[in-house]
């Protein structure tokens, strides 16, 4: 019994040096969950929350219209919570189409300061109800609530390079109930897949160049085809605000409504502002 005890209190004083600490997360790899129009890896610490507005105006014509801030304009306004440090409940609505949305987002996968995971995973997730009014989806006599619903999931894997550059690839799947027809043969696939892309490159103090490239793969039963995006603009970060301005085609601020229909090559202005409390 006295070597068991011996034995014992050796082993708690030599078990820690052969412990190994976990290496640390990189940290701030997107300031926002909102990289222009798609989700980042970022999510709102555990307990804390983040209100966002997303605003864009009308296309870009002439100064009649004001480069189109005197056109009609779309605004989304959402609410995010931090469950955990990897997982984000949130809810939206924003003006065209009447979307209402709830999303979430978890991560996978963290990149580790030491490499040893050289990359950060997460898997985002939304479902929208369009709540226009029923002859909005085709014959009133055949409309069914469920018309009303569609659906979006996309992994999201990015890659913090250095203190100033980070990069994000995003594969994604859109399905929806209903979708727009043209004619008997011509119309809109429910199931969708897509390609996004994301780069952001911090050029001083809180300010960030950013771009986004967008790109719908599944071919539409439509003689031209929907459009793909190419966003740019400017981020300032502070501590508890971030305000982002930029050029998009992306006018739905919805992300399986933007990747089906995107349709003009005309770009308008946005902003997104993310307030974090």
């Amino acid at each position: 019994m006295k070597k068991f005890f011996i034995a014992l209190t050796l082993s708690l004083f030599i078990a820690p040096l052969f412990a190994q600490e976990e290496p640390a997360a990189v940290s701030n790899t997107f300031a926002t969950s909102y990289l222009i129009d798609n989700q980042t890896v970022a999510v709102p610490f555990k307990g804390s929350m983040e209100l966002q507005i997303q605003h864009r105006f009308s296309p870009i014509e002439n100064i009649k219209n004001l480069f189109g801030i005197y056109g009609s304009a779309n605004t989304r306004l959402s609410l995010n919570y931090g469950v955990g440090d990897r997982l984000m409940i949130g809810v939206g609505t924003s003006k065209d189409y009447k979307l209402t949305d709830i999303q979430w987002k978890y991560l996978i996968l963290q990149q580790k300061e030491d490499n040893s995971m050289p990359f950060t995973l997460a898997y985002y997730g939304n479902v929208t109800a369009d709540l226009r009014n029923p002859d909005s989806f085709g014959p009133e006599a055949n409309f069914k609530e469920m018309h009303r619903l569609s659906y979006f999931t996309q992994l999201i894997l990015a890659r913090k390079f250095g203190e100033k550059f980070s990069l994000q690839v995003a594969p994604s799947l859109a399905y929806f109930n209903t979708v727009q027809y043209i004619d008997e043969t011509n119309g809109y696939k429910n199931l969708n897949f897509g390609l996004s892309a994301g780069a952001r490159y911090n050029m001083f103090g809180n300010h960030s160049l950013m771009v986004e490239y967008d790109q719908l793969l599944t071919k539409q039963d439509l003689v031209e085809q929907p459009k793909p995006n190419i966003a740019f603009g400017w981020e300032i970060n502070t501590g508890t605000h971030a305000f982002q301005v930029f050029a998009t085609k992306h006018s739905l601020l919805n992300n399986q409504y933007n990747l089906l229909y995107t349709s003009s090559d005309d770009y308008m202005v946005g902003f997104n502002i993310t307030v974090r409390f």
